[in-house]
C-alpha cells in the first residue's frame, strides 16, 4: 500500500478537500493574521517617529513622545489580543479537520479487505492513522501559523521599507531574493528526506507492535536478543534517516545568517551615503533595520517551519496513500436486504488465489441447503479457511459468485450480511474488557440474565460459576487473562447470543480439551439445530455429527456425501479418518 506521488500543493489541497473544517472560519483568522502582523511594524514607525520629530528639535517634545509611547504600547497590546483569538481559531479548526481526517483514515482501514491489510504490517496501519496525523497536527498549529505570519509580515515589511528608502529595499531583496529562488529545489530534497522519515517511523512501531503481541513466542523460544537487533536496526534506520533529512535542514540557517549579515552590512553602509545627501533620516534610517530584522525573522523560522513542512507533508501522503487504496470488498450503497429465516448457499464456479500465489480454490461449485449441518475437511492448505472467509465475504473470488438465498454476496448490504452470518474464528479474538462485554459484544443489548441464560444453554454454567468475579471477569488484552480453551467458549457463547441464520465455525473447538469438547459437542447440537451451519474443522468427530461432510484437497471438492457413506468407501476422508482415529487413540 504505497502512497501516491503527489506534489506537496496538491498533497495539501487533498488533504483540505478531506477535512472541510481546515477551512471553515479562516477567512477570520486571516484577518486576526493581517492584524497581529500589521501591529509589529507599529514599534519601527513610534522608533522613527520618536527620533525624527521628538528629539532632533532644539527641545525634545516630550508630550509628542509620550503619546507615541502609549500609542505604541496599545498597538502591542491590540496585536497580542489578535494573535491569541487567531491562535484559538486556528487550534479549533485544525483539530476539527484532523479528527475527521483520523476517522475516516480508521473507517477506511476496517472497510479494506482482509487481504488488502494482510499486505501492510498493522503496526504501520496504526502509525498511519495515529503518528503521521499528529505530524500534520504538529505542523498545522505551529508550522501553518508561522507561515501565514511570515507571508505577513515579510509583504507589509518591504511595503514599510519601500517606503522608507526604495533603495535600500533593493538591497534587502537582492541578497535574499538567491535563496527564495533555490527554495523550491530545496523543498523537493527536504520532501525526500522526511518521506523516508515517515516510513522508518512505521516500521519502527510496526516493529515494537509486533514483538509485544508475539512477547509469548519471543520468550519461549529465546529468541529475545533476535527481536532486540530487529528493533534496533529499525530504530538506527530511523534515526539514520531522521539525520540525513535534518542535515539538509541545517543547512538553512547558517545560508541565512551569512545573507542577513551581507544585507544588513549593505543596508548601513548605503543608509550613510544616502543620510549624507539627506534622501534618509536617522530615524527613517534605524527604523529600517529594525524592520530588516523583521524580513529576516521568517526566514529564520522558514528553517522549522519547512521542516514541519515537510514533516507533514510525508505523513499526509502516507495516510492519504490509505485513503486512496481501492476498498476491494465494497458494501453496496444500495445494496440488498434479506429478510431473517432460514438460509442457503450456492457457490457457483469459484476460484481464487492470493497475490503473486498459486490458485487456492478452483471452480468450486457446491450448494448448501436450509438447516443443513455441513462439516468442511481437508489437509492443511487444501483451502478450507479460505472458503469460510469468501462465504462471510472477508474477501471476494477472482472468479465465479457466491449467493446467499439466490443473491450475490457482492449486492448484499453489509448490515444485513453480518445480521445473517457470523463467523466464530480459530483464535477466538477477545477485546480488552468484562466477559459479558465481550459476550455481548454481537448484541448490545442483551441483559445480563440473557447472557447467564445463554451460557446454561451451551452447558457452560458450572464454568461461569468458577470464575470469581462472574460476567464481570475482566478478560485482558487479546483475552490473555483466560486460556485458550476458555476464549474458545467465550467465542461461541457470543456467536451464539448473535442468533444468526449461518453460524460458520473456522476450528472452533480446536483449542479445548476432550472434556470440554465433549460438553461443547453437546451443546452445539442444540445451537445449531434450526440454523445452516457450516463447520471447518481438523477434529473429525465434528464432522461425524454433521448431516454432510464436504472434503477439499488442492483447492477442490473431490467427496461429498454423509460421513457413514464417505468413511466406507476409498477416498481422501476415509485416510483423513484413518489418521485422525489412530491419532486419537494412541
Amino acid at each position: 500500500m504505497q502512497a501516491l506521488e503527489r506534489s506537496a500543493v496538491e498533497t495539501v489541497r487533498q488533504g483540505f478537500r478531506l477535512s472541510p473544517e481546515f477551512r471553515r472560519g479562516l477567512a477570520g483568522t486571516l484577518v486576526l493574521a493581517v492584524l497581529a502582523t500589521v501591529g509589529k511594524i507599529i514599534v519601527p514607525i513610534a522608533v522613527q517617529q520618536v527620533i525624527d520629530e521628538g528629539l532632533t528639535k532644539a527641545t525634545p517634545d516630550l508630550p509628542f513622545i509620550r503619546n507615541a509611547l502609549l500609542a505604541c504600547a496599545a498597538a502591542v497590546l491590540l496585536t497580542a489580543l489578535c494573535s491569541y483569538l487567531m491562535n484559538v481559531r486556528l487550534y479549533r479548526a485544525t483539530e476539527s479537520g484532523l479528527a475527521t481526517l483520523r476517522g475516516k483514515g480508521f473507517r477506511h482501514v476496517h472497510d479494506l479487505s482482509v487481504l488488502t491489510q494482510n499486505t501492510e504490517r498493522r503496526g504501520a496501519l496504526v502509525s498511519r492513522v495515529t503518528g503521521d496525523v499528529d505530524q500534520i497536527s504538529t505542523f498545522m498549529q505551529w508550522g501553518g501559523l508561522m507561515i501565514i505570519l511570515a507571508v505577513g509580515q515579510l509583504g507589509i515589511a518591504t511595503v514599510l521599507m519601500a517606503v522608507y528608502s526604495w533603495q535600500l529595499t533593493l538591497v534587502v531583496w537582492g541578497c535574499f531574493l538567491p535563496v527564495l529562488v533555490a527554495l523550491p529545489r530545496f523543498q523537493r530534497l527536504v520532501a525526500r528526506g522526511y518521506t523516508t522519515v515517515r516510513e522508518r517511523t512505521g516500521d519502527v512501531l510496526a516493529g515494537v507492535s509486533e514483538s509485544v503481541v508475539g512477547s509469548a513466542v519471543i520468550r519461549a523460544y529465546g529468541s529475545e536478543d533476535r527481536t532486540s537487533d530487529r528493533i534496533d536496526t529499525a530504530i538506527n534506520a530511523q534515526r539514520k534517516a531522521q539525520i540525513r533529512a535534518q542535515r539538509i535542514i541545517g543547512l538553512t540557517f547558517p545560508i541565512t545568517e551569512l545573507v542577513a549579515s551581507f544585507a544588513i552590512a549593505g543596508v548601513v553602509l548605503l543608509g550613510v551615503v544616502l543620510g549624507a545627501d539627506r534622501t534618509i533620516t536617522a530615524g527613517e534610517l534605524l527604523a529600517f533595520l529594525f524592520l530588516i530584522t523583521l524580513f529576516i525573522m521568517p526566514l529564520q523560522m522558514g528553517t522549522e517551519v519547512l521542516n514541519e513542512a515537510q514533516n507533514a507533508i510525508a505523513g499526509w501522503r502516507r495516510i492519504l496513500g490509505v485513503l486512496d487504496t481501492p476498498a476491494d470488498v465494497a458494501d453496496p450503497a444500495d445494496g440488498a436486504i434479506l429478510p431473517r429465516g432460514p438460509i442457503s448457499v450456492t457457490f457457483d464456479n469459484v476460484g481464487f488465489a492470493y497475490p503473486d500465489g498459486p490458485p487456492v480454490l478452483r471452480e468450486v461449485s457446491a450448494e448448501i441447503p436450509p438447516r443443513t449441518r455441513i462439516a468442511v475437511v481437508g489437509e492443511t492448505g487444501s483451502g478450507k479457511t479460505t472458503f469460510a472467509k469468501l462465504l462471510t465475504r472477508l474477501m471476494d473470488p477472482a472468479s465465479g459468485r457466491i449467493l446467499l438465498d439466490g443473491v450475490d454476496l457482492r449486492d448484499i448490504r453489509f448490515s444485513s450480511l453480518r445480521e445473517r452470518i457470523v463467523m466464530v474464528p480459530q483464535d477466538g479474538f477477545l477485546f480488552d474488557s468484562t466477559l459479558a462485554d465481550n459476550i455481548r459484544y454481537g448484541r448490545p443489548d442483551a441483559t445480563d440474565e440473557e447472557l447467564t441464560a445463554a451460557l446454561t444453554e451451551l452447558g457452560l454454567a458450572d464454568w461461569l460459576e468458577g470464575l470469581a468475579q462472574g460476567l464481570q471477569t475482566p478478560v485482558g488484552q487479546r483475552g490473555e487473562s483466560l486460556s485458550a480453551g476458555e476464549r474458545q467458549l467465550v467465542a461461541l457463547a457470543r456467536a451464539y447470543l448473535a442468533d444468526p441464520d449461518l453460524l460458520l465455525l473456522d476450528e472452533a473447538t480446536s483449542a479445548v480439551d476432550p472434556a470440554t469438547e465433549v460438553r461443547l459437542a453437546r451443546a452445539l447440537d442444540g445451537v445449531t439445530r434450526g440454523r445452516t451451519a457450516i463447520s471447518i474443522a481438523h477434529r473429525l468427530s465434528t464432522a461425524e455429527a454433521a448431516d454432510e461432510i464436504i472434503v477439499f484437497e488442492h483447492g477442490r471438492i473431490v467427496q461429498r456425501g454423509p460421513h457413514a457413506d464417505l468413511v466406507a468407501e476409498p477416498g481422501v476422508y476415509a485416510d483423513l479418518y484413518a489418521s485422525w482415529t489412530t491419532a486419537t487413540r494412541s
